[in-house]
């Protein structure tokens, strides 16, 4: 099998289907936030036009208000692959979340989960920032803390979370063993491509009816979701609608957050 992967505007979605049209394979989709119903525009979700009639797998699988977990996809993702080569197909993984794709390709088993600290810990991002989070977590562990992103508020609760369960986030972190063997294609572009591909794609998001897209899902609980109300664009596009700033700050604001969105090195 192959797996695509590369920061956001890329051209990944164009070479996987590329990749599936020539090796008659089909397209298990590794962007967490695509695998929400409704958030299409927001995340180039690839359209029906776009698939050349190349069948895709593990997009639109939750409503907003649902949260996405890495161990819950890795049992779609799997399943999802071996159905495809049952049928002498060649899966082609895709997507920008690093993670995704590691759980989908090598042997990894998740750390289990406390609702107790969890929510605790999502109170205190509501309240504190992620930033502030990030640095806790820093002094706690800054091997993990180093591997995700200050802004990623979802991951940095995860990371302290199991820090609180097991006393280690990176020593929870197994040794890379493939669980399928795959050739992994990495997409880059020179940075100053990447960046002017990436605010004419947030601008055609806005062109496209984004603000519109993103009222119809609050009106379907976005704002509850714990996790799809945090996808970049979606968060800032919510915070205008709360007065919190102006369109003009949410779009600046979104384009910044994606130029910054290369996965980083993958952790839990």
């Amino acid at each position: 099998m192959i797996a695509v992967v590369g920061p956001t505007a890329a051209g990944k979605t164009a070479l996987s289907v590329a990749l599936a049209e020539a090796l008659d394979g089909e397209v298990v989709n590794a962007d967490s936030m695509q695998l929400y119903r409704g958030m299409d525009i927001g995340t180039a979700k690839i359209t029906e036009a776009e698939k050349r009639g190349i069948p895709h797998h593990v997009f639109d699988v939750l409503d907003v208000t649902e949260p996405a977990d890495v161990a819950s996809y890795q049992r779609l993702a799997r399943d999802a692959i071996a159905d495809i080569r049952s049928r002498g197909k060649r899966p082609v993984l895709v997507g920008g979340s690093g993670l995704y794709v590691q759980a989908a390709l090598d042997e990894m088993d998740f750390p289990g989960t406390d609702p107790v600290i969890r929510a605790r810990l999502e109170a205190e991002l509501e309240r504190e920032g992620s930033a502030a989070l990030w640095e806790r977590l820093k002094a706690l562990d800054a091997a993990a803390a180093e591997a995700i992103l200050p802004s990623n508020g979802r991951r940095v609760v995860r990371a302290l979370e199991v820090v609180e369960l097991t006393g280690s986030f990176t020593a929870s972190l197994p040794v890379p063993k493939a669980h399928f063997e795959a050739i992994r294609i990495g997409v880059d572009l020179d940075t100053a491509v990447l960046d002017e591909r990436i605010e004419r794609r947030v601008q055609h998001m806005w062109d496209a009816g984004f603000l519109d897209e993103v009222r119809e899902l609050e009106s379907r609980g976005l704002r509850e979701g714990r996790t799809a109300s945090r996808a970049l664009g979606y968060q800032q596009v919510l915070a205008h609608f709360a007065g919190e700033y102006d369109e003009a700050e949410a779009f600046r604001l979104t384009v910044q957050g994606r130029r910054g969105s290369a996965p980083p090195p993958p952790a839990w």
